[in-house]
């Protein structure tokens, strides 16, 4: 055990334990870890404080440094404060507040609340549960300066977090979330002005709700496919979390008729009570979904995460059985319906534009740059899509952008992944596809049969606390010092590292890379077509490892074949790299 570090924690946790600004609660929580023959806990409750990631403020929550509780809430909330007053030093400055289903969420949002106005910040705070885009779209609708949701997304029940949005409704980049975490770093207990003036905070819902969904309407392609099928059979689920305010709302407002949810998951709930984890991406979280919809022979299932900016959709393959489709599938699907029926419809004018991360399967590029559509590649995280439209506003028309991790926004006027639009546009693709006697699935082959068949994998490898933090950097670095030079026997043919912003050719030729900053992301290309991507999660307490698998498909009927043919190459790349 590193002595120096145990000392540190320590030393900081006695002050927590012992000092009056902190609840009995706390103080007995903390004291209970010091008096522990097992110090690995109050090693991480006390190792670090929790920064901002690629999502903000995240954390289990506890009492610590590197805990999510009111005080870490609080500190963060005071810097933000700060920072905000040092950026707009003129008054008048307003910031929206809101929070997702989980534990503690109102009153976390609450504090929040209460100490941007005792800083002289007016302060919009939701009545009560919203989705993470409406609170995009209420800062960009209320000229807010800035703006928090208090969500973990799709994280275990255990964690809470705290997304920072700056006046453009988009997450905190650089140099903001720099100088944010600069102030934050600042900040002692006794500087927290926790009294909040009522005079400055107004409580908002309906109105912005209304404002809201007028918005999410423009995402619609053709509201004529929806009138003709209008009866789509739809089930949905809201996962207890905050789509049940607005989505099935949303669809009736589209034209959708025929609408069921899951009445055991419309139950607010932070302990998330029906599944192991609020994941759309685990199938597990889909299977009460799954079951409703075999009971009412519905066309497709749909969830959202508990903070609604994730969906998942679940169509019936060829078979006739319930398919979850993959976050790569999805956004495929999304850029291909735009991208064809705008242009058929003629509503492209040839400075539209969409957008992807790096990770997201390359088919999407195929499929823009046949159709003569830009497509511009970023960084992991919706904010970097939002810098892209905002870097574009004015020149460029986004159309839309999506990433692998069941993320998409399909307008504008919101600057976060959205799922309420994209459930909507989804059903829409959906009564596409049946008005032309197809199924979402068939769709998905039509696309594959055209631009080509690439098989996805994510891999996670968990490992949490101070020593799993280590772990990944030092597997980061081995990576980096011991690059492989083939993967499933293709020789690598192409490194880029956007630590170092280089791409070396199998020659060992280097040219730049053009991005707006650095990140810890390692991508191997081979000469079949295979894809490798390795980056730490900025979220989670795991380093993720993203592989695309280019495999010949000749048709529907051997989808699982060339899925199957695929995944033994994915396991041999695995145990190459050690996994």
């Amino acid at each position: 055990m590193d002595q120096e570090l145990l000392k540190h924690c320590t030393e900081v946790a006695q002050k927590w334990a012992t000092d009056p600004a902190f609840d009995a609660e706390t103080q007995a929580e903390v004291k209970a870890m010091l008096e522990a023959d097992d110090k690995s806990q109050l090693i991480d409750a006390f190792y670090q404080t929790l920064e901002f990631g690629t999502g903000g403020l995240r954390g289990i929550m506890g009492a610590g440094t590197n805990r999510m509780n009111r005080y870490i809430v609080g500190s963060a909330t005071q810097g933000f404060a700060n920072y905000i007053n040092k950026a707009f030093p003129k008054g008048g400055k307003s910031v929206v507040v809101g929070h997702d289903c989980r534990n503690n969420g109102r009153m976390f949002a609450e504090t929040v609340a209460n100490i941007f106005s005792a800083n002289g910040i007016k302060v919009y705070l939701f009545e009560s549960l919203r989705p993470t885009p409406e609170i995009s779209f209420a800062i960009r609708q209320l000229g807010a300066v800035a703006g928090v949701n208090v969500t973990a997304s799709h994280n275990p029940r255990e964690y809470n977090g705290y997304k920072a949005y700056w006046d453009d409704g988009a997450q905190v980049l650089a140099p903001h979330d720099k100088g944010i975490i600069d102030e934050v770093n600042k900040v002692k207990m006794e500087d927290v002005k926790w009294e909040g003036n009522p005079d400055l905070i107004q409580i908002i819902g309906g109105e912005m709700d209304w404002d809201y969904l007028q918005a999410v309407r423009e995402a619609m392609v053709d509201q004529d496919v929806i009138l003709r099928q209008k009866d789509l059979n739809i089930v949905y689920t809201p996962l207890h979390g905050t789509g049940r305010v607005i989505i099935p709302e949303a669809l009736r407002s589209w034209g959708f008729q025929n609408i069921h949810v899951v009445p055991e998951q419309m139950v607010i709930d932070g302990n998330f009570p029906t599944v192991v984890s609020p994941n759309p991406e685990n199938s597990e979280a889909m299977t009460l979904g799954m079951k409703l919809g075999t009971k009412l022979n519905a066309d497709l299932v749909i969830a959202s995460d508990p903070d609604a900016d994730r969906l998942a959709i679940v169509c019936r393959n060829a078979k006739g059985e319930w398919e979850i489709l993959n976050g790569n599938q999805t956004c495929m699907m999304f850029a291909w319906y735009i991208i064809a029926n705008k242009k058929k419809l003629g509503q492209l004018r040839g400075n539209e534009f969409l957008v992807k991360t790096i990770v997201t399967t390359e088919l999407i590029r195929k499929i823009a740059d046949k159709n003569g559509v830009e497509l511009q590649d970023c960084y992991t995280g919706f904010k970097w899509i939002a810098a892209l439209i905002r870097e574009n506003e004015g020149v460029k028309k986004y159309i839309g952008g999506g990433e692998e991790s069941f993320g998409f926004l399909p307008f504008d006027k919101v600057r976060d992944k959205d799922s309420p639009a994209s459930i909507c546009l989804i059903c829409e693709i959906a009564a596409w596809a049946k008005d032309n006697g197809k199924t979402l699935y068939d769709l998905l082959m039509d696309i594959y049969a055209e631009y080509g068949f690439s098989y996805n994998k994510t891999i996670n490898v968990v490992r949490p606390g101070k020593t799993g933090a280590d772990e990944i950097k030092a597997m980061m670095e081995n990576f980096r010092s011991n690059s492989p030079r083939s993967l499933a026997g293709s020789p690598v043919c192409c490194t880029k590292d956007f630590k170092t912003l280089e791409a070396t050719d199998g020659q060992g030729n280097k040219t730049p890379l053009q991005m707006p900053d650095t990140s810890n992301v390692l991508q191997w290309f081979t000469e079949n077509g295979t894809k490798v991507s390795v980056r730490p999660s900025g979220t989670e307490p795991k380093i993720k490892f993203y592989l695309e698998i280019p495999e010949t498909l000749a048709s529907a009927s051997d989808y699982d074949r060339a899925c199957a043919a695929a995944e033994k190459t994915a396991e041999a790349i695995a145990k190459e790299l050690g996994l």
